[in-house]
């Protein structure tokens, strides 16, 4: 049974932010400023599972950090948008594409940035971690922290509700 109070099975489209969601908060630097994430391996597992079974997902980030895109685009998401300041037109453009209603899809946020966008999806989600804002107007919490199991929480519960986690053999293998 899943921990999120909203039908899940109307979920086709799962957005992320990367920094503070798919990665950790806190991020080292190179000596040129350019920032390192470090990213969770069953939270790439679970993305590259759901885009498996249909599932659209994007990454929404206001970094612009070339790394981000190889990482996602290598487990199957082609919707990787980089450097994005305002999040809400790129979501609804990225729901119109896919003819996405608001409530088909879930946005996952940890800061202020990512309110209106998270304001717009029926499903506003936020890792346990994020910006007191965002967790005062998020739907569900994550028990998990940004970077440390977040996206595999959501998309998991998501799945499980739609009787797809596990269900054949493209469970089993990257």
């Amino acid at each position: 049974m899943s921990g999120i109070n909203y039908d899940l099975s109307k979920i086709r489209g799962i957005a992320f932010d990367v920094d503070g969601v798919l990665s950790c908060s806190t991020i080292p630097l190179y000596p040129t400023g350019e920032p390192m994430r470090m990213v969770n391996i069953k939270d790439g597992y679970a993305l590259q599972l759901a885009v498996k079974h249909g599932y659209h997902i994007a990454i929404i980030t206001g970094g612009n950090t070339e790394s981000v895109r190889v990482r996602f685009e290598g487990l199957g998401i082609p919707d990787v948008y980089l450097g994005v300041a305002v999040k809400l037109p790129k979501l609804i453009e990225w729901m119109e594409k896919y003819g996405l209603k608001p409530e088909e899809v879930a946005f996952v946020g940890d800061d202020i940035p990512d309110i209106e966008a998270m304001k717009h999806a029926g499903l506003a989600v936020a890792p346990a971690d994020a910006a007191f804002e965002v967790r005062e107007m998020a739907r569900y919490i994550s028990p998990y922290e940004g970077g440390r199991g977040c996206g595999r929480d959501v998309i998991e519960q998501v799945m499980k509700a739609q009787g797809k986690w596990m269900s054949d053999k493209r469970a089993f293998g990257w």
